[in-house]
């Protein structure tokens, strides 16, 4: 008779530069849409959550902004998300990709070649390299992190992601589950309502528009056949308002058409939403209002 397999359980911790597709990799890892992705830098300003079950482990994934040198308090505070992040992992799932320049925040590199925990190291975008390139960036990141696994992907693509997923499970500690079975992330609907539309400012307002709002669901409602939310997006100034509503407020209607048909597709059932923009001048230093956006 053979001895029951151990439980394995364990928090991976996703860490990297703006645009390298930390987000896209969590999301296909864990097989729900989470985070934000588009092509634009720090859409991801939270710690977010996926968890992944098993009948002998849990993974619990955690995506963090993208490592960037401070410029406001805001920016400060997702730094401090991110150090949190290597303090507190059982596995770092460092992400960088065939585009950035591979020194970029060398600080970072150096935490990477002190921690004790395992590394595994994830050169992603492959699908829009050359197989030298490839082979001679995984020589360069041997040589920086050689305790590291190292792993050519595309997580745009879906390549190479069981092998990373294996050496995850191999490397995840003996533990119980940390959460519940049946759960797939520790955020609530509205903390996803509120992303989905951000996403939406992103998407459609240029320049920086999205870098200046936050959304803040003010109520949701649960009924039988479908959810009542409504929404603030604050922004910094007046004219930043005028953008977010548009001529005849085509464009809030459009951010909120298209981010009401995505919540209904998340949610799996009909959504009711109503929007409205509101000025809160240097919002992203003010230590208050830091707080009330779960930033503090």
């Amino acid at each position: 008779m053979t001895g029951q397999k151990k439980h394995r359980s364990g928090f991976v911790n996703i860490i990297g530069n703006p645009n390298v597709g930390k987000s896209t990799l969590m999301n296909a890892l864990v097989g729900e849409k989470l985070s934000i992705v588009t092509a634009k830098a720090q859409t991801t300003r939270h710690r977010i959550m996926g968890i992944v079950n098993g009948e002998d482990y849990q993974i619990v994934y955690s995506d963090t902004p993208g490592i960037l040198k401070p410029n406001y308090r805001l920016q400060k505070n997702m730094m401090d998300f991110v150090d949190t992040a290597i303090g507190d992992a059982d596995i770092i799932l460092y992400v960088t990709d065939v585009i950035e320049k591979s020194d970029k925040n060398a600080e970072y590199i150096a935490k990477l070649q002190k921690i004790d925990c395992p590394v595994i190291l994830v050169i992603n975008k492959i699908d829009i390299s050359t197989q030298e390139q490839v082979m001679n960036l995984m020589q360069w990141w041997k040589e920086q992190l050689p305790k590291a696994a190292i792993f050519p992907a595309s997580a745009q693509e879906k390549f190479n992601l069981d092998n990373i997923f294996d050496a995850i499970v191999g490397n995840l500690p003996e533990a119980p589950a940390w959460y519940d079975k049946d759960v797939f992330t520790d955020k609530n609907l509205r903390f996803f309502a509120s992303e989905i539309i951000r996403e939406k400012i992103f998407l459609y307002c240029s320049q920086e528009i999205p870098y200046s709002c936050e959304v803040v669901v003010e109520s949701f409602k649960e009924g039988e056949e479908r959810y009542d939310i409504s929404a603030v997006i604050y922004v910094m100034r007046d004219s930043q308002k005028g953008i977010i509503i548009g001529k005849g407020g085509q464009m809030l209607k459009k951010i909120g058409t298209n981010a009401r048909i995505d919540m209904e597709d998340f949610f799996q059932k009909k959504v009711f939403l109503s929007l409205y923009v509101k000025v809160e001048p240097d919002w992203r230093e003010n230590k208050k209002e830091l707080k009330k956006f779960g930033y503090e």
